[in-house]
C-alpha cells in the first residue's frame, strides 16, 4: 500500500474489504459450522461483511449454525470492526515501541474521523483501554445472569459475546438457542440484562473522541468541545423521544400483553438498539407503521463520528436542521451553543445525508423489483443495512442472490462511510482548480 501511495480513505476501505474476504474464508470451513461441513460462500461472505462491519444482518442462526470456533472468528470480526484495524494496528505498534510515521497517523485520523494527528498514540491507548474496561465489565455482569440458565462455560461465554456484539454495536446473539433467530425477546423484563446492553450500546455509539473530552473535562459541560456537546444533546433526544413514541405507537401491537415494565424497557432498549445495534427485546415483525417510519429515522441517523456505530451520524443530522431552522429565520449561519457552524461542515452533512439516501433508494428499487416482498419490510431492511444496525423485521432469509448481494455492499458502504466509500474509488491527485461562472437559479 506504501509502495503504490493509497490514500487513507483507500487503505481503510481495501482494508475492510480485505479483513471482510479472510472472515469469509474462515467461516466456510467445516470446523466453523456446528455440522462440520462446508458453509456456502454466499453465506459465509454476509455473515463476515455482516461481523466486520458490525451490522448484525444474518442468513442463518449465529448460535444454531456456527460453531465456537466458527462464534470466535466472528466476535473476533466485530471487535476488528468496531475499533476498527487501524486503532488496533496502531496499538500495538505502540506497544512495540515503534515510531508511527506521519503516513500512518493520517491514515488512523481518518479512521476515528479526527482532523488532529497530533497525540494519536495516547488516544489510541485510551480507546483500548476504555473498550476493555466497558467490555469487561458488561462481560461481568452478563455472565451472571447467564450462568444461572446455561451452566458456567456457556454463560461466560455468552456474557462476552455479548458485551463486545453490544458494545461495538453490531448485534449479534446467540439466544438462538432457545429459539432461532429469538435475540433477546426472552429478556424483555430483565431489568439487568437491559440496562446492562442499553448501557454498553450508548457508550460504544456516542464516539471515541466524546470519550476523551468527557475524561479530560468530567461533568463540566461548559468545557466540552462543540462535538461533544451536539453528540450528548442529539443522543438525549433521540433516545428518550423515540421511547417515548414507540411506546405510544406500540401500546396495542408489539408491546400489548406486556407489563408496565416490560413496555417501559421494551420501548427504551428498541429506541437505543434501532440507532445501530440490532438486538431486539420486542417482535419487529409485529411493529405498526408508524413505528417503522420512526425506527428508520432513527436508523438513519445512527451513532456519532468515530464511534463503534453506523448511520449518517447525530452531528451530521444536527447540521442538516441547524442549517433548516437558520435558512427560516433568515440567519445565513448558524449557530450551536455559541459557535457558528462553517459552510463547509454544513456541505459535508448534505453530501452524506444525500448520497445515503440515493443509496437507499437505490436498493429498496432493486429489491422490490427483484423480489415480492411489502415495501415497509424492503425499507426497513435497506435503512438497517446502510447504518450497519442488523434489525430486521424477518425478510433477510427470503432475499434472492441479488437482493443479498446488494444488502452486502450496503453494509460494507455504511461501516466504511458511503462518501469514504466513494472518494476511495474516485478519488484523484492533483485536479486543477477552474472556478466556473456564477449563475443564479430559481430553487424552493
Amino acid at each position: 500500500m506504501i509502495k503504490r501511495k493509497f490514500s487513507a480513505l483507500q487503505v481503510i476501505a481495501l482494508g475492510f474489504f480485505l479483513i471482510a474476504m479472510l472472515g469469509t474464508l474462515l467461516l466456510m470451513l467445516p470446523i466453523s459450522s456446528s455440522d462440520g461441513t462446508w458453509t456456502p460462500f454466499l453465506t459465509a461472505l454476509f455473515t463476515s461483511v455482516s461481523s466486520s462491519c458490525v451490522t448484525g444482518l444474518v442468513l442463518v442462526d449465529t448460535a444454531m449454525h456456527w460453531s465456537l470456533f466458527g462464534q470466535i472468528v466472528i466476535i473476533l470480526l466485530i471487535q476488528t470492526g468496531g475499533l476498527g484495524f487501524m486503532t488496533i494496528a496502531t496499538f500495538f505498534m505502540s506497544f512495540a515501541k515503534k515510531n508511527i510515521n506521519l503516513r500512518n497517523r493520517s491514515i488512523m485520523a481518518e479512521s476515528i474521523n479526527t482532523s488532529h494527528i497530533a497525540g494519536l498514540k495516547k488516544i489510541t491507548k485510551k480507546i483500548i483501554i476504555g473498550t476493555a474496561l466497558f467490555e469487561g465489565i458488561g462481560a461481568v455482569i452478563l455472565s451472571l445472569c447467564f450462568i444461572g440458565e446455561f451452566g458456567v462455560v456457556k454463560g461466560i461465554w455468552y456474557g462476552v459475546f455479548h458485551s463486545i456484539s453490544a458494545f461495538c454495536n453490531a448485534g449479534f446473539d446467540l439466544l438462538g438457542v432457545q429459539g432461532e433467530f429469538s435475540s433477546l425477546i426472552n429478556y424483555t423484563g430483565d431489568v439487568i440484562v437491559n440496562i446492562t446492553l442499553i448501557i454498553l450500546i450508548s457508550v460504544g455509539g456516542i464516539g471515541f473522541l466524546v470519550w476523551d473530552d468527557i475524561v479530560r473535562n468530567k461533568l463540566n459541560f461548559r468545557k466540552y468541545q462543540l462535538h461533544t456537546k451536539i453528540v450528548l444533546v442529539v443522543s438525549f433526544i433521540l433516545t428518550f423521544g423515540g421511547a417515548i413514541l414507540f411506546f405510544i405507537l406500540e401500546y396495542n401491537h408489539s408491546l400489548s400483553g406486556m407489563t408496565a415494565t416490560e413496555k417501559i424497557l421494551g420501548s427504551l432498549f428498541s429506541s437505543v438498539t434501532c440507532r445501530t445495534a440490532g438486538f431486539n427485546t420486542v417482535d419487529f415483525a409485529a411493529l405498526s407503521k408508524g413505528s417503522i417510519l420512526i425506527m428508520c429515522f432513527l436508523m438513519f441517523v445512527g451513532g456519532s463520528s468515530g464511534s463503534t456505530a453506523g448511520g449518517a451520524k447525530t452531528t451530521t443530522v444536527a447540521v442538516i436542521f441547524a442549517y433548516l431552522f437558520s435558512s427560516l429565520r433568515g440567519i445565513s449561519k448558524p449557530v450551536i451553543f455559541g459557535r457558528t457552524i462553517d459552510s463547509e461542515t454544513h456541505r459535508k452533512a448534505v453530501t452524506v445525508c444525500v448520497f445515503n439516501l440515493t443509496l437507499i433508494f437505490c436498493a429498496v428499487t432493486l429489491i422490490c423489483s427483484v423480489d415480492n416482498l411489502p415495501l415497509e419490510d424492503v425499507c426497513f431492511e435497506v435503512f438497517s443495512a446502510m447504518s450497519t444496525v442488523g434489525m430486521t423485521t424477518g425478510i433477510t432469509r427470503d432475499l434472492s442472490v441479488i437482493s443479498q448481494i446488494a444488502i452486502i455492499i450496503l453494509m460494507y458502504c455504511g461501516r466504511v462511510g458511503s462518501i469514504s466509500f466513494a472518494l476511495a474509488i474516485l478519488e484523484k491527485r492533483a485536479q486543477p482548480q477552474v472556478t466556473c461562472p456564477t449563475e443564479s437559479i430559481t430553487v424552493g
